[in-house]
């Protein structure tokens, strides 16, 4: 999978062959790499529920897809944009907090509404170009925001990150491991400490998969030796991705992040976000207003299918935690490195896109 030439073409857990799309099930790495066969749009919306496709910018472009099979198995007969909106509706409820998905449905949408009047073979085949399309970008929009990243890395650093914000996350490359991968590249990082990520292991299972194929120092760590590493002086920077970004910089990430954050604020360690301009939710005014996805109790009773906690036992599983604007140094995008006062930066960041 490695894709350190600037030429090559990067790693992505998102492809459509033929007539249907095709998922890497994440949730069987590290051993096993499978993928599954998508062709009804339900397919695609489980594969997101149960994490068999995660990552806000990797959800987004699965969606797409997504909407690309809800018209393609549409009755003889269906009305099209009743169908559209069943599809759309099915695929909205599968995971709350990440923004992409929200952004890719709506921008499917226009397409749909400009293409509809042609049928369903043209508004199929327009979706599919555009679904194409929001795939090679969010790979190009990855690429900028590794080349931006990397100029805050000074050589050797020690970077730590937390969940799995690389290509899998995406449709290929990465936001905080594309930076990182950049990084390396320059011959900017040293080692990268990962952190396990409970309750799923994403840093265990999938970041620490990604660096090894990428041929990049790493070291698996718990989550709770975030402090102990920064306290004795081993970590540099740290990067992580993001599943929504509120106007104000507020930032929803995987379960933990906050906790890191506050660390690197008590130890003066540089804290980082990386992700698009489409995770950045403007409608959203601050970290408040960001719903938080609660997943089902088993995920922290049980690990893998066996229970490790009581029977009976109750937990609370929130998914995702809310970083404040002010622990963080900057937010790493494809139009560059913005910094406080994020109401003003990611104004300014829209307003070069348009």
């Amino acid at each position: 999978m490695s894709d350190t030439p600037e030429t090559a073409v990067p790693f992505s857990p998102i492809r459509w062959e033929d007539d249907h799309l095709r998922l890497l099930d994440q949730t069987r790495l590290p051993d096993t790499e499978a993928w599954l066969a998508c062709v009804e749009p339900e397919q695609v919306a489980d594969a997101i529920r149960r994490l068999a496709v995660r990552g806000a910018p990797a959800i987004g472009v699965a969606a797409g897809y997504g909407l690309v099979l809800g018209l393609r198995t549409a009755r003889e007969g269906q009305d099209l944009a009743a169908r559209f909106t069943e599809v759309s509706e099915l695929l909205r409820t599968t995971r709350p907090t990440a923004v992409n998905l929200q952004w890719a449905l709506e921008r499917g949408r226009e397409v749909f509404e400009r293409s509809a009047g042609g049928g369903r073979e043209e508004a199929t085949r327009a979706l599919l170009t555009w679904a194409d399309a929001l795939h090679a970008e969010d790979i190009r929009v990855n690429r900028k925001m590794g080349e931006h990243g990397a100029s805050l890395f000074a050589p050797g650093s020690r970077v730590l990150t937390h969940c799995n914000a690389g290509a899998l996350a995406t449709a290929g490359y990465g936001t905080a491991l594309g930076v990182i991968q950049s990084a390396w590249a320059g011959g900017k990082v040293g080692m990268v400490w990962v952190d396990e990520t409970r309750p799923l292991l994403q840093g265990a299972r999938l970041t620490a998969w990604e660096l090894k194929q990428l041929g990049i120092p790493f070291r698996l760590v718990t989550d709770s030796s975030a402090g102990p590493l920064m306290a004795r002086g081993m970590v540099d920077r740290i990067v992580v991705g993001a599943d929504r970004i509120a106007a104000n910089g507020d930032t929803a990430n995987k379960i933990g992040t906050y906790t890191v954050a506050v660390l690197a604020h008590r130890h003066g360690v540089p804290f980082y976000i990386a992700a698009p301009l489409s995770t950045i939710d403007r409608a959203t005014p601050d970290g408040t207003a960001i719903p938080i996805e609660e997943r089902q109790a088993g995920e922290v009773t049980d690990v893998f299918g066996r229970r490790i906690a009581p029977e009976g036992t109750e937990a609370l599983n929130y998914a995702f935690d809310v970083t404040p604007n002010d622990l963080i140094t900057a937010i790493i995008t494809e139009t560059g490195v913005l910094k406080p006062p994020y109401t003003e930066s990611i104004a300014a960041a829209f307003a070069r896109q348009s």
